[in-house]
């Protein structure tokens, strides 16, 4: 099932997407309008979503927002790409012995086809592609080998990164949470959908020259060994998204940068596409 966040004249609802029409789901009790609030009751209402036949709208007629727009936790893995680890090698950079977690701000998550802003005080805007994990209940100590049980589905994340910003700080922080730098969608894809996690081709192109091209399995720490990880340390939550490392090909390893009027398009398989144009800052540094 694909489970979306739509507007359509003015009201925001929950839906499921079927082929190139979204279902309104609304007057399924216990819908409401926050998917962190439906995922946890997700295993109680899946069945009842999957049959219920609401409104039907064309997607080209309405406007798709961030399947989750108020996740508790929004973190990311550094360096977790083979390939990319080498070019961040290459670079001259270390690479961690361990998995390097970092928190993205809530409030720079972005719809999935709404412009991402230049920051008016940084030079070096990058791009990120990533698969995003959405964890579906509330966990604690979860083996890798039980960690399945806890996803409630996937979509796509652009992890845009100012990288002068990630050196001004010894946390990555800052330089991940611009406002608007948190694209996701275009709609939460759940677990049963997809086969293998682990085996997924991803794509970002800029201007139609692709950039960035891998499989899910070039992972260091597979996405079961990160969920581990984390609720080792901290209670993992319905609606938190876990961004789980980009492939190689980021601007910075070519000095290549995003400037205005660049045009990125990601796609994931199984998981959709998202597409976001770089505009101005509209704030004078």
């Amino acid at each position: 099932m694909k489970l979306a966040r739509f507007t359509e004249n003015g009201t925001t609802r929950i839906g499921r997407v079927v082929g190139d029409e979204i279902v309104d789901l609304s007057a399924v009790p216990g819908v409401g309008t926050s998917m962190r609030a439906l995922l946890e009751a997700l295993p109680q209402l899946q069945s009842t979503l999957e049959q219920a036949d609401g409104k039907r709208f064309p997607l080209g007629q309405v406007r798709l927002e961030a399947p989750v727009n108020d996740p508790q936790k929004f973190l990311g893995i550094g360096m977790n790409y083979r390939k990319h680890a080498d070019e961040a090698r290459a670079a001259g950079l270390t690479i961690p012995s361990t998995q390097l977690w970092f928190n993205k701000q809530v409030s720079c998550i972005n719809a999935p086809f709404d412009p991402v802003v230049k920051p008016a005080v940084s030079e070096q805007l990058d791009y990120e592609i990533e698969m995003g994990v959405v964890i579906g209940r509330r966990c604690r100590h979860v083996k890798a080998s039980d960690a399945r049980s806890v996803i409630a589905g996937y979509l796509i994340v652009n992890d845009v990164s100012c990288r002068d910003w990630l050196r001004r700080s010894p946390t990555f922080t800052l330089g991940k949470s611009f406002d608007t730098h948190g694209p996701v969608g275009p709609w939460l894809t759940t677990d049963d959908e997809i086969d293998d996690p682990l085996n997924l081709t991803m794509t970002l192109s800029v201007n139609g020259e692709v950039r960035q091209h891998s499989v899910t399995g070039d992972m260091i720490y597979n996405l079961y060994e990160q969920i581990e990880y984390l609720s080792t340390v901290m209670t993992l939550e319905p609606g938190d998204i876990l961004a789980t490392g980009t492939p190689s090909g980021v601007g910075a390893a070519s000095n290549n940068f995003l400037q205005v009027g660049d045009v990125m398009r990601l796609e994931i398989q199984h998981l959709g596409q998202i597409e976001h144009n770089v505009i101005a800052d509209t704030f004078a540094a």
